[in-house]
């Protein structure tokens, strides 16, 4: 699709990813910046490579996270019992580093922030489910749902919520700091209002029997 829009890219950064710097996961939404020429790939390759970018990602998570905000720094490597997915349980491993707060208590799920200092392969994803806190919809790190109508969500919504909202790098030749944002695509936007009507329809439910009358004599 670059190369349609793109045709200098031929070569940039190898024929199989031309002018891809990073990568996303597979269903994972949001921003990506792909260069146009060699010196801008190995300038935005060498900041990615010491952590110099800024990376912030929203998502939905199934339950509630054990408080307001945190950081996990955990060492990070292939399941040794599964190789395509990823673990913090291991002994040797990369550093890896997450910064996460809570955005909205939603009752059974929640919208998280994170905020990654490193990039590992599934670092948020890993990252969360460590929490107690996997992402909706994630089909290698989240059973399915108890609750029937979160696991509904997760079914219509068909990916991990997960979106790259802020990407942030100082500019090649400038030294300039670029930051650019990106609103949450369609289908994680109605998983989050979905979640909401839920979490609304739970609160009413409360404040329903606390305000009907005691049943027992007095």
């Amino acid at each position: 699709a670059l190369l349609a829009h793109c045709r200098d890219l031929r070569g940039i950064g190898g024929e199989l990813r031309p002018g891809i710097v990073h990568r996303l996961d597979k269903d994972t939404s949001g921003l990506l910046v792909v260069a146009k020429d060699d010196a801008t790939m190995a300038a935005l390759g060498a900041d990615f490579k010491i952590h110099r970018i800024r990376r912030v990602y929203d998502a939905l998570v199934v339950g509630r996270p054990p408080r307001a905000a945190g950081k996990i720094d955990t060492l990070h490597g292939r399941d040794p019992r599964d190789r395509k997915r990823f673990t913090t349980r291991v002994k040797t491993g990369r550093r890896a580093i997450t910064n996460w707060r809570l955005l909205e208590d939603l009752g059974r799920a929640a919208l998280l922030q994170a905020e990654i200092q490193t990039g590992r392969t599934h670092q948020v994803r890993v990252h969360l489910a460590a929490l107690g806190c996997p992402i909706l919809g994630d089909s290698t790190y989240c059973r399915s749902p108890r609750d029937a109508a979160v696991r509904e969500i997760a079914r219509i919504l068909g990916r991990q919520a997960l979106h790259a909202r802020v990407l942030g790098f100082s500019h090649p030749k400038t030294g300039a700091w670029l930051e650019f944002q990106s609103e949450p695509p369609a289908d994680f936007s109605a998983a989050l209002d979905s979640l909401r009507v839920l979490a609304a329809h739970d609160r009413a439910k409360v404040d329903a029997r606390a305000r009907s009358p005691s049943r027992k004599g007095g």
